[in-house]
């Protein structure tokens, strides 16, 4: 039988509604009854004890919030009643000790990736074609077009169909099987991004673009890339090029650079890109999977579109595969600073080396500040979807999101546009923005992107597979185009967080190894926004 309600953390002043209770419902929480005072959705919170008003909230054992007014044990917490706060962290207090848990069914367990000359593994074989700056947008749509009519002709889809029999006033729809699935290269995808950067700004958004768009070369799914300039822009090719050689001073990887103010006319310049494109891509094409141990997997931790659910089921099942993946000598990035105000003192004091403590701290302080410089804060960060499903504050948000992370020690703390080096956990600053924080992760290596929400979102990335994963099975019944895995079982008790991870675990070798495409992969959802700094959230 399914509980009706969960505390946490022993600590905890507040209780969370696992189904939609009513007023004057008498229900037992850990041999304590309580009687509901007003109606309270599943996912939302309830006072486990009389509060005053300025007492502090504490959820997931932190302070989440402190109350306005005074809260009567068993009355629903609201944006009304509760604001957000959150402990003040000064330095380490403490170093955390861990112990790693049992890999022995993991330890020999292969993927099939595509090896790289630098020992990185991909989970994909991606062409990649870019601009350096925004004028160049268009050359690029137009290679797209030109590509994938010609180099990657896919199985039209039901809309163009739809769209095709209305043109030619058809009753009848031809169906997508009927129609030849034909591609000149079996063994790699071209993939085409665009972007507003590389001009215009200030010369550090430039630059940064810069060290992304490196990262994304660099990143083992891209076996090489075309990349377009116009020339007098910001961001100039050398900038790029000395970027690339900082992450990869031995790049073998294969560059065709086009300028267009040195190449003439378009067609001039398009014939010449596509030729070269075209044999690099032929040889790319060679290149097949082989078996990889999973320590190659580089994993990023995110979520978006989050629920009152994220924190004790998607969230934690993603910790306890973070833990799986430092054990087995893998790596983890978790990302999203803003959603990790108010748990900081815990991952300070679970930072390896006192440097990566206190740049954590820098780094936090630094965005903040640059928030409120902006006129916002971070307690603005939940969105009026999270409120509404039960995540009224920006603590209680980042208290369940920092469970993606699990408990292992923090290996080191990467700036945004910094590469991954090191195996472990490491911390990632990003806003918590779901295609900015997408973007950032693979550009710093992630080779796949474990995406969790609530409420469901599309996003997904060009170059590495983005898998979502649903904290509620009532998600996944709304929208199945778009979630990969569920861990709403969790919830129900149907299943242990320990067996979800180890379900997903084999979820994502498949994935990596090109036997499941995620559904974003299928929807064609190639999101890329690189953060400008200081103005999200």
């Amino acid at each position: 039988m399914q509980k009706k309600a969960l505390k946490v953390n022993p600590t905890d002043n507040v209780i969370v509604a696992l189904v939609d209770l009513s007023a004057n419902e008498k229900i037992v929480v850990e041999d304590l009854e309580f009687t509901i005072l007003k109606d309270t959705k599943a996912k939302h919170k309830f006072a486990s004890v009389d509060l005053e008003e300025g007492d502090s909230i504490y959820m997931y054992g932190v302070i989440v919030g402190r109350a306005l007014y005074p809260i009567k044990k068993g009355e629903v917490i609201t944006t009304e009643n509760v604001k957000h706060k959150s402990a003040k962290v000064e330095g380490k207090t403490e170093t955390t000790s861990w112990t790693a848990p049992n890999i022995d069914k993991w330890i020999d367990k292969t993927f099939m990736g595509y090896h790289r000359p630098d020992g990185q593994v991909g989970t994909e074989n991606i062409w990649l074609v870019f601009p350096l700056v925004f004028c160049e947008n268009r050359n690029v749509e137009t290679l797209k077009d030109i590509f994938e009519k010609e180099l990657l002709f896919d199985k039209p889809s039901k809309h163009q169909l739809l769209l095709r029999s209305l043109i030619n006033d058809n009753t009848e729809t031809v169906e997508t099987n009927e129609v030849e699935d034909y591609r000149v290269f079996k063994n790699i995808d071209v993939k085409f991004i665009t972007h507003q950067g590389g001009c215009g700004g200030i010369r550090q958004d430039a630059e940064a673009l810069g060290r992304l768009l490196a990262g994304y070369v660099n990143n083992p799914n891209v076996a090489g890339a075309t990349v377009l300039s116009l020339g007098c822009q910001n961001l100039q090719i050398d900038i790029f090029k000395k970027a690339l050689e900082k992450i990869s001073p031995n790049n073998q990887k294969p560059i065709v650079i086009y300028e267009q103010q040195k190449s003439g006319t378009v067609d001039e310049m398009l014939n010449g890109i596509i030729k070269d494109s075209y044999e690099a891509i032929k040889q790319a094409n060679e290149i097949e999977r082989k078996p990889a141990p999973i320590s190659k997997l580089v994993l990023g931790l995110e979520c978006g579109g989050s629920d009152g659910f994220s924190g004790i089921s998607a969230n934690p099942t993603l910790g306890r595969l973070s833990d799986l993946m430092a054990a087995i000598g893998g790596a983890t990035i978790l990302s999203e600073f803003p959603e990790l105000c108010g748990v900081e003192q815990e991952l300070v004091n679970r930072c390896v080396e006192e440097k990566d403590a206190e740049r954590f701290l820098q780094l936090m302080k630094d965005f903040e500040d640059s928030v409120i410089a902006a006129g916002s804060s971070f307690d603005m960060n939940p969105s009026p979807g999270n409120i509404k499903d039960g995540l009224i504050t920006d603590a209680m948000k980042s208290a369940g999101a920092a469970k993606k992370g699990g408990s292992s020690p923090i290996q080191d703390v990467l700036d945004f546009t910094e590469y991954i080096h090191k195996p472990g956990l490491n911390l990632l600053c990003t806003p918590g923005n779901d295609v900015e924080c997408t973007t950032a992760l693979v550009g710093s290596g992630s080779n796949i992107v474990l995406f969790t929400t609530g409420l469901g979102t599309p996003t997904g990335n060009p170059v590495a597979p983005v898998i979502k994963i649903s904290s509620n099975n009532a998600l996944v019944e709304k929208m199945p185009d778009i979630i990969d895995f569920n861990t709403g079982e969790i919830i129900t008790g149907k299943k242990s967080i320990d067996e979800t991870a180890d379900e997903l675990l084999e979820f994502i070798i498949k994935v990596a190894s090109g036997d499941i495409k995620t559904k974003a992969q299928l929807l064609n959802q190639n999101d890329f926004i690189p953060w400008k700094r200081g103005v999200s959230l």
